[in-house]
Order: C-alpha cells, then sequence, then structure tokens
C-alpha cells in the first residue's frame, strides 16, 4: 500500500470521528440528560479533539509523490 492511500485512509478515520462527534454532541444536548449526556459529552469532545489532530497532520504533512 503507498503512502497516498495510507494518508486517505488516516483521513476518511478523522472524518468518521468528527461526524461522530457532531452527532455526540446533539445527542447529548438535546436528547440526553444527567450523567449519560456528560459521559457520550465527555466521548464526543475527545473524538471531536483526535479527529481534528488527524486532520490537521494530514494537511500539514503535504502532498506526496
Amino acid at each position: 500500500m503507498s503512502i497516498s492511500m495510507l494518508k486517505m485512509y488516516i483521513s476518511f478515520v478523522g472524518m468518521l470521528l468528527l461526524f461522530l462527534a457532531m452527532g455526540l454532541i446533539f445527542l447529548s444536548r438535546y436528547k440526553l440528560k444527567g450523567w449519560i449526556a456528560r459521559i457520550v459529552s465527555l466521548f464526543a469532545y475527545i473524538s471531536l479533539i483526535f479527529g481534528a489532530f488527524i486532520i490537521i497532520y494530514i494537511v500539514l504533512s503535504g502532498p506526496t509523490a
């Protein structure tokens, strides 16, 4: 597998984490109450930060030949 394909799959994981965070934040704010909402919100923000770091790494690493 080439480096370009590997970067593409890693960026898909980053995008999936960002979409997951978006859905979980919506769920925790509007549908859940109490300590369950806090746990889901914590997981959402962790996945948001991790997904953002992945996307930032892929963008800043530049093109591959």
